[in-house]
């Protein structure tokens, strides 16, 4: 098996050079991000293989920070020429002799192992990776006559990285991701739905045999099709919200987590910056992110600049407790690093990011929390949102149901939930000990950059929230 460094073309005696090179001017802090990526795609529609691809991401992402600002260069000629004009152009920000002296680089190793895939599908034939696509699109076009469509895509990568700092770090790490997604759409009565389904992660080949299987995607998009068929819009007003368990989990991620992000905070641009140790929401309510969970999507073994990650506690029994970290926020903000500094590739500079995001788990069954209510609704599966630095946001619900007499009844659709995110925090009445995760297929954007998220909650009770719908 390769090791990592051998994927460059640029070996341990030219990393000094272009860090020197990168500091010559003055810098606090440098470093330097290699990449190679392996990515894989196959797309299935209209019963036929409408593209199979294969793409290699080679490059350097060269980064100088010198206060609050930062300085960013990257190549994909990996010659020590370009590199260290490259590192020239990443140090303009500073100005004056260079000062900081580099240590002798040391290796950092992960903490954790989260990587657990036993069949690696980057290495797996590509006729067995085309059969788990076609099984998803059958399953799914052959559920129901009333399925008129169905598309499946299957992705998987490799990434290699490296990372070598001033501070004398070198770190790497080999990153596995698959994802197997299905939408279907569904037709009667001049009505057309669509469905969506699929599983991933940081897993391999045995994932689609032992968890959650390509026919099992492919039935749950039809079923998601086939039941707004029968949905109806849902109903305007001020009501009680009952939050599904799982893929809720992305309102806790946009409304809550983006702005628990170190860079908003010392920016103060987020809404939460003055609050560490104050109480935001329902002493009910605590709020991890982690890193860490074996084969999730969101997981890693270390970030982006090398650090190794940890499970942060961000909201500790409805207070604040702590932000997402990246380097360059912790030192300016004088807090501890937690491993959150991620960036989409080697052209994009490292920024705080969610991982892994959930709320964790109450003591409330999921049947007493739909018991308490007489009339309100259930937020099953969430189509986005848009969430503002102020705390106002706006969810769209793609499929739930009326709670009417503390009972599920009939299925809704086209729900949009509309609110501030501290005063529905604060309105968090239950939390079930139901805690489940959303679809192993998010990416999260923020900054133009794109990086896989995962998120989770169990069934919570919010006790009124305005919910945009049908007028009666």
């Amino acid at each position: 098996m390769m090791k990592t460094e051998d994927y460059f073309a640029l070996g341990r005696p030219h990393w000094r050079r272009i860090l020197d090179a990168a500091l010559s001017r003055g810098g606090d802090f440098a470093d330097l991000y290699f990449e190679h990526r392996v990515f894989h795609l196959i797309d299935i529609e209209e019963d036929i293989i409408k593209e199979t691809a294969e793409a290699i991401t080679l490059g350097l992402g060269i980064r100088v920070t010198r206060g609050e600002k930062t300085g960013y260069a990257y190549v994909n000629d990996l010659t020590l020429s370009k590199a260290l004009a490259a590192a020239a152009a990443a140090a303009a920000i500073a100005d004056g002799p260079q000062k900081l002296r580099i240590p002798r680089l040391r290796l950092v190793s992960p903490k954790v192992e989260v990587y657990t895939s036993r069949s690696p599908l980057h290495e797996v034939d590509l006729k067995a990776r085309i059969a788990l696509a076609q099984e998803a699109y059958a399953a799914c076009l052959h559920a129901s006559p009333r399925i008129k469509k169905a598309r499946t895509i299957y992705q998987d990568s490799i990434q290699n990285i490296l990372i070598v700092n001033a501070e004398g770090l070198t770190a790497r790490d080999a990153r596995p991701m698959v994802k197997l997604a299905c939408y279907a759409v569904a037709e009667h009565a001049g009505r057309r739905e669509f469905g969506y389904a699929g599983g991933g992660g940081r897993v391999g080949l045995e994932y689609f045999r032992d968890t959650l299987t390509p026919g099992g995607i492919g039935r749950d998009a039809a079923d998601d099709a086939l039941r707004l068929l029968e949905a109806d819009e849902a109903p305007a007003g001020e009501m009680p919200v009952v939050l599904a368990p799982g893929h809720s989990g992305v309102l806790v991620h946009e409304a809550v987590g983006h702005l628990l992000e170190a860079d908003f905070n010392r920016k103060k641009t987020s809404i939460f910056w003055d609050k560490l140790g104050r109480r935001v929401a329902s002493p009910l309510l605590t709020i991890y992110d982690d890193p860490t969970i074996p084969s999730f999507r969101g997981s890693y073994n270390l970030d982006d600049e090398g650090t190794p990650p940890s499970k942060t506690l961000l909201i500790d029994r409805g207070v604040v407790a702590g932000f997402l970290q990246d380097k360059l926020s912790a030192r300016l903000m004088a807090m501890p690093l937690t491993g959150h500094g991620r960036r989409q590739d080697f052209a994009c500079i490292p920024i705080p990011r969610m991982a892994n995001t959930y709320v964790e788990r109450g003591e409330h069954s999921p049947e007493e929390i739909i018991k308490s209510v007489d009339k309100g609704i259930y937020a099953e599966k969430f189509e986005g949102g848009q969430v503002e630095d102020s705390g106002k946001f706006t969810f769209s619900i793609s499929s739930g149901y009326l709670i009417e007499g503390g009972r599920l009844t009939a299925p809704i659709k086209q729900a949009t939930l509309i609110g501030t995110n501290i005063d529905i925090l604060r309105k968090i009445e239950m939390v079930g000990s139901d805690l489940a995760f959303s679809m192993q297929t998010g990416t999260c954007s923020k900054e133009g950059q794109d990086v896989p998220v995962g998120d989770g909650c169990p069934t919570l009770k919010i006790s009124r929230m305005t919910v945009g719908g049908k007028r009666t």
